[in-house]
This record gives structure tokens, sequence and C-alpha cells, in this order.
């Protein structure tokens, strides 16, 4: 078995806590990504599942075995680090057997091992060259073969893509998820790219200032963030905040003011909110409809202040009437125009709310009209 249970885990530096009570548990076999800002904690979070730091308080289990006590070699873990940490006057072969050759293994196990993560990760040819006739990616490559052969429970990841040109990044992601599957293994990656994560993640657990503030499926943080940091952190580009008053209250919806004036009725439990506060609205980039369209059941007005095109798709910035800007994620084909007024028509499903608090209110949708959005 090669589950993971992190319980109530707090770690502090220097008088700062960084980890603060973390709960998680990663099934066996499971894909898991830590992502957050910088100094949210997930790299300090990976280095105490593979014992690099020791925790204050809690419990790192792995298996059926307490390894909170025990030395990083007796964890049976793997990490592949940012950093390739190879050793230059090393071979790719001698680089990978390594560690092997610390334990002492015999050498036609060693041989059995290195051949095997070789093959796994395509670089059998390279296995009599040295670091520096490698590119990024195949080091990369030596470095996670460095952790295959270990053979261990678990493969902890940290940040190891950052250091990759962007369409290298895009080529080993692919590599590392079908890496995952032909292992069938235990996968614990750390990464700031958001992106990164929605793509290979089975489940992602999103930290902020060492809490975590949701863990579920990639498209589980999409579509149904627990609160405006996770909405906010989780998409690209980024989901669109507008606070809006709200103009009246009753036991299944609420209205509010949109910018410009227009009002809009929203299903949302608004038991606890009360008319003449307000409420953070939001709608992502590309649930913005240019042209309006006959089904859109409210629109934003705005003025287009810059456009980027990005072949096959438009981003546009609008400027609103109350001068806050949205963004519009269009066709390629888009014809708009700086300076053009253009109404951003949008569905009420696709709509988010947020109180003061930053907690997501529930929507009263029928499930399967949510679960469709």
């Amino acid at each position: 078995m090669s589950a993971v249970h992190l319980q109530q885990i707090r770690k502090t530096f220097a008088g700062t806590e960084v980890l603060k009570g973390v709960d998680i548990g990663v099934a066996d076999h499971e894909f898991l990504v830590f992502v957050g800002p910088s100094g949210c904690g997930k790299s300090t979070l990976l280095r105490t599942i593979a014992g690099l730091e020791r925790v204050d308080s809690g419990r790192v289990q792995i298996g059926d075995e307490d390894v909170t006590d025990l030395e990083p070699s007796q964890r049976g873990v793997a990490m592949v680090f940012q950093s390739y940490a190879l050793y230059p006057h090393m071979s790719v072969h001698e680089n990978i057997a390594f560690g092997l050759r610390m334990l002492k293994l015999p050498n036609d196990e060693i041989e059995r091992r290195v051949r095997r993560a070789a093959d796994i990760l395509q670089i059998g040819q390279l296995l009599e060259r040295r670091p520096r006739a490698l590119s990024g990616g195949q080091r990369q490559r030596v470095a996670i073969g460095r952790a295959i052969v270990r053979e261990p429970k678990v493969f902890l990841f940290d940040e190891p893509l950052s250091n990759l040109d962007a369409a290298l990044r895009v080529q080993m992601r692919l590599e590392l998820i079908k890496l995952h599957k032909q292992l069938n293994a235990t996968m614990i990656y750390v990464t700031h790219d958001q992106t990164e994560a929605m793509t290979m993640a089975d489940r992602i657990v999103v930290l902020n200032h060492g809490k975590v503030e949701q863990i579920g499926s990639p498209l589980e943080l999409y579509r149904q963030p627990c609160n405006r940091f996770v909405a906010g952190f989780i998409g690209s580009p980024k989901m669109n905040f507008i606070d809006v008053p709200v103009l009246s209250v009753d036991a299944r919806s609420l209205s509010v003011e949109l910018p410009g004036g227009a009002s809009l009725a929203l299903p949302f439990d608004a038991r606890a909110i009360t008319a003449g506060g307000t409420l953070t609205l939001g709608i992502r980039p590309e649930h913005l409809m240019e042209e309006g369209g006959a089904e859109a059941e409210g629109a934003l007005i705005g003025e287009v202040m810059v456009i980027e095109h990005l072949g096959g798709e438009t981003l546009l910035h609008l400027r609103l009437p109350d001068d806050r800007t949205v963004q519009l994620k269009g066709s390629g084909e888009s014809k708009a125009a700086e300076g053009q007024r253009i109404a951003a028509g949008f569905n009420v499903r696709h709509v988010h709310l947020f109180a003061d608090d930053g907690r997501a209110l529930q929507s009263t949708r029928p499930v399967a009209e949510t679960a469709a959005a």
C-alpha cells in the first residue's frame, strides 16, 4: 500500500507558522498536486513527507506505517527536485545507478533497474553521455530515472518542470501523465502553475498561508470553488470579480445591480444575506460572450481597452461604466476594435457569488443544471 495520510501537520520557522494543522489523505496510486502562491507552504509540506523537514507536531503515515520519526531513506519515497542535481563527472548510467550502489545492491539488479528506467523514459541511447551533453528535458528524464530505479512507494516532485521552456513543459507534462499510468504509482506533485495542476492531477490541494483551502478534482475546483481565493487561483485567465449591491432577497434567490444599473436575479441561497449589502460576483472570461447572444441572461456593458490576439482565441479587456475592468475570452476570429462598446453576455449558471468573508454562496439551481454548467 502506498497511500499517504497527513494528520494535523504543523511547522514553524523562526517564529512563523508555515503549516497550520494540515490534514490530507492521498489515495493509493493517486496523482495529487499541491498548488498555491509562493510562500503558501506547499514545498515545505512535500519535504515533511520526504522526511527532509521534521514536523513540530502531527503525523505522517505511508501505507500502514507511521513514518513521522523515520529518516528519509527509511520512508520508501523518492523525490525529484526543481534542480536536476546530476553529478557532472558521471555518465547518465552512473547517475541513475548511484543511489543503488550506495545501497550495495548486486550489480545485475542495478543493471536491470537502470535498463528498465531507461526504457520507460526512452533514454537508453543516452546512458553513456555526461549531463553537459544533454538538453534540459533529457536531464529531467535522468533525474526522474534516478527516482524510478529506487522502486519507491511514493514519488515526490517539487516543481520539476519550472526550469524548462514552455514547449518542453507541455511535452514533459504528457510524459509524466504517461509515466504515472505506466508505473501505477502514488505521486505527489508541487507546482505554482495551476495549468500543470489542472492537466495532470487526479485531485488538487489548494494551499494558502499554510492552510488547505479546498481539495477536489480539477473540474470540481473550476466549477465549484469554495471561496474567492480558490476561484481566483484556478483558471487562466483568472476569474473576473465585480462588487455588486444586493437589491432584494428571498428564500431561494436574490437580485443584484450590475455596473451600469441593470438588475439581475440570481438563484443562490440568500438566507444569510440582507438587501442593501454588497456581494462579489465572479464570472470567468471564457463565460462572457462577445456577441451577447439570445441565450444570454445578463450582460456587462464595457468599452474595449486592449485586444490580445492569441491565434485561436482573442482576449478582450473591457472597461465597465464604473471604470473597473473585466476580461473576455473570445474567438480567434473576433472583429472587436479598441474603443468599441460591447455588451458581454453571460448565462446565470456560470455566475459565482462570494460573501464579504470570501466564502462562496451555494446555488439553488437543480443539481443536474449545476453539473451541466
